[in-house]
């Protein structure tokens, strides 16, 4: 991303998966925003491939603040109930020709995976608590509804706050329907463990969605750490955080 001017942003996507999401936020952005009570990104334009660039690119309207940084949080209780707000305004958008998330199949469609990221992690992670994390998520009822709105990656790097408030949401690149657990990440990925409480209230979430949003949390964190560990540092430590979160005991 590059500022343009003071007002704008030009977006290149690095990968041909990245460049697909283009139209997505070109197509939905104007449609959910309306109904958010946090600033997401403006469409302003679109770009073609050219030489020496060779996806499409978009610009959009630059939005002020900075990304939360996990443990410095100013006021952590405040932005739990940001989070739940955006979340539950999220899920109340009509689903009618909605995508798919990217993260939007079943918890189990991941076991796989995610028990290979345990094996390879192990000399960096419990093992046993990470196992017993994504046992008991595994085991949580589905979903008993249909799918709804999900941001799917509600991360540091995809959130902006301003005097310790939420002040917008960007990256909407996996957004689309799926598991309401999908979002309760935030509650790992951002929040510590006193201001979980006040999030998971104020989005009214039930047992069985809290347990699979922990199983989410894992499998994410695990996939991250395993592919950034020698690529990316701030990547993986952020990863490295939620994991000890999730695996420090207890189920906030």
């Amino acid at each position: 991303m590059y500022r343009l001017g003071t007002d704008m942003v030009v977006r290149l996507p690095r990968t041909a998966g990245a460049a697909d999401d283009v139209d997505k936020e070109h197509r939905w952005l104007p449609r959910l925003a309306p109904g958010l009570p946090a600033s997401v990104p403006t469409p302003l334009g679109r770009g073609a491939p050219v030489d020496g660039y060779p996806r499409p690119w978009s610009v959009y309207r630059w939005l002020e603040g900075e990304n939360p940084v996990v443990g410095r949080l100013a006021g952590p209780v405040a932005l739990a109930g940001d989070l739940a707000a955006f979340v539950a305004a999220l899920q109340r958008v009509g689903p009618a020709g909605a995508p798919p998330a990217y993260r939007g199949e079943p918890l189990a469609a991941r076991d796989r995976a995610t028990r290979s990221a345990i094996d390879v992690l192990r000399t960096e992670v419990d093992a046993a608590a990470a196992g017993a994390v994504w046992e008991t998520a595994l085991a949580a009822p589905e979903p008993q509804g249909p799918p709804v709105w999900v941001h799917a990656d509600l991360q540091p790097g995809n959130l902006l706050v301003a005097d310790g408030r939420l002040s917008a949401v960007i990256d909407f690149g996996c957004t689309g329907l799926g598991d309401p657990a999908v979002d309760t990440i935030a509650a790992w990925y951002v929040l510590p463990a006193a201001a979980r409480g006040a999030f998971r209230a104020a989005l009214g979430t039930d047992d069985a969605t809290w347990a699979r949003g922990r199983g989410w949390a894992l499998s994410i964190a695990l996939m991250e750490l395993r592919h950034y560990r020698a690529t990316h540092e701030r990547m993986a430590s952020i990863a490295r955080s939620v994991l000890g979160e999730l695996l420090a005991g207890g189920e906030g």
